[in-house]
């Protein structure tokens, strides 16, 4: 075994390690220790950041180089990571009502209030998000990395000493 293939390795495992683990959060509700804020309006479909399982099946890893990257294909996967602040546009009032007709209108309960609420905002108020990570820096994702680099590192001296032997 050469040097790269050896990185490749080490890439590779922890590719499989921290997708499992990115994707544990999602059941923790939590990034790792560290709980997601409760939500304002209960929601009957389930958990903020599981309502139609888009985000968690959107992120990506891939090994480019010596680099391992995490991506999202919706577009509002880094908002709910990092947290921060949306602009309510015209377009969005328009799409709290027809939320507010559907999920029963006036005769509703709590969710049909919650889009209600937001559909009465003013164009350019702002709409909180609070944060809700899934992936990034951690004491555990640094245990994990130091744990594959120590298996690989242990193969690789087992291979080279067998070669040794040889």
């Amino acid at each position: 075994m050469n040097f790269q293939n050896f990185l490749q390795n080490i890439l590779s495992d922890l590719k499989i390690e921290l997708t499992d683990e990115f994707d544990r959060n999602f059941e923790r509700k939590a990034f790792f220790d560290q709980p997601w804020p409760a939500t304002k309006y209960p929601n009957n479909r389930g958990s903020t950041m599981m309502r139609t399982g888009d985000l968690r099946a959107g992120y990506r890893s891939d090994i480019s180089g010596t680099s391992l990257n995490f991506t999202n294909t919706q577009p509002y996967a880094s908002i709910h990571n990092e947290g921060g602040e949306l602009t309510v546009t015209a377009n969005m009032k328009k799409y709290f009502w027809a939320m507010f007709i559907k999920a029963g209108g006036k005769k509703a309960g709590l969710q049909a209030q919650y889009w209600k609420s937001l559909a009465l905002m003013k164009v350019g108020s702002k709409i909180k998000i609070p944060k809700r990570q899934v992936i990034g820096q951690h004491a555990q994702v640094d245990t994990a990395i130091r744990q594959v680099v120590d298996i690989n590192v242990q193969d690789f001296a087992n291979q080279i000493a067998k070669a040794l032997k040889q």
